[in-house]
């Protein structure tokens, strides 16, 4: 087994800072997973960890959510030797433009990174709304809480990080005021999306 957070560490893909990530909580760390994608064999490497994890799970197609997850959804498939395709938006809407899931195909969302699973509803609602099963999300890293689980299971991940976030009104690195918030993630944030936090 690899160890994939030295491999993230290795292509600055783990940063720290204060962050605006994109379920709209701050962190004091980031994972800028566009810098692993630079590096295709360390992010084979990487993903060799979650393929091992699903080597006898029944599953047809793995779907990546535009952008984030598309890279990964790519390599998984892959290495298991399935159809990998992706979701992407229109009109900030998520949807399968080029793309079709037949019904009753088994499908896993890949995404890069996992906070608080709710991104990866509107690609569970797009996989059932085509006539497929969501069997759970895979990522490369896993940022979930025990006390506040993704709504969809994950089934695997090549790291697991015990990394805080907090609400924007709670948090203490804002209270501190000596580090400005930064943006890295390229999701449009809804309004009815941040109310919901």
């Amino acid at each position: 087994m690899n160890n994939a957070l030295e491999i993230l560490k290795s292509c600055d893909a783990f940063l720290e800072g204060h962050f605006l990530l994109s379920s709209g909580r701050h962190s004091s760390a980031y994972c800028q997973m566009a810098f692993l994608q630079q590096h295709p064999e360390k992010c084979a490497l990487v993903m060799e960890n979650v393929a091992e994890q699903l080597k006898d799970l029944d599953v047809d197609v793995i779907v990546g959510p535009a952008m984030g997850g598309i890279v990964y959804a790519y390599e998984l498939g892959r290495q298991m030797g399935k159809r990998a395709i992706f979701t992407e938006r229109v009109d900030n809407v998520m949807t399968l433009k080029r793309f079709a899931i037949h019904p009753g195909e088994k499908c896993l969302i890949a995404e890069d990174v996992v906070t608080t699973g709710i991104s990866s509803l509107e690609t569970k609602r797009v996989i059932e709304e085509a006539g497929g099963e969501c069997l759970g999300i895979v990522c490369v890293v896993d940022r979930t809480k025990a006390d506040a689980p993704s709504p969809i299971p994950i089934l695997a991940s090549a790291v697991k990080l015990d990394l805080p976030n907090y609400l924007p009104e709670e948090c203490p690195i804002c209270k501190e005021g000596k580090l400005p918030l930064v943006h890295l993630g390229s999701r449009k944030m809804k309004e009815q999306a941040k109310q919901t936090l």
